[in-house]
């Protein structure tokens, strides 16, 4: 089982300084929907963004303990309507 603690300790560690809150979708702890903002996304489109994310959960997606991923990712300006 994933926690909420596990998947902010993979989004941190690959993309550095990171606010991510995260909420279990269906009750499950596998099903999740992610919001980061960080500014490691400057410059990056959506897509590359997401693969970002994905790289950074790859363990725990590959071996089941995540079966479903929504993601919000966000520039630290994009999340103040800047």
């Amino acid at each position: 089982m994933m926690t909420f603690e596990d998947l902010t300790t993979h989004i941190t560690q690959a993309l550095g300084e990171a606010e991510v809150s995260v909420m279990d979708r269906t009750g499950t702890m596998d099903h999740f929907t992610v919001k980061i903002i960080s500014d490691a996304f400057q410059g990056k489109n959506l897509l590359d963004r997401h693969r970002m994310v994905y790289q950074a959960l790859d363990s725990p997606l590959k071996d089941g303990r995540i079966h479903a991923l929504e993601i919000q990712a966000k520039t630290k300006d994009e999340a103040q309507g800047g």
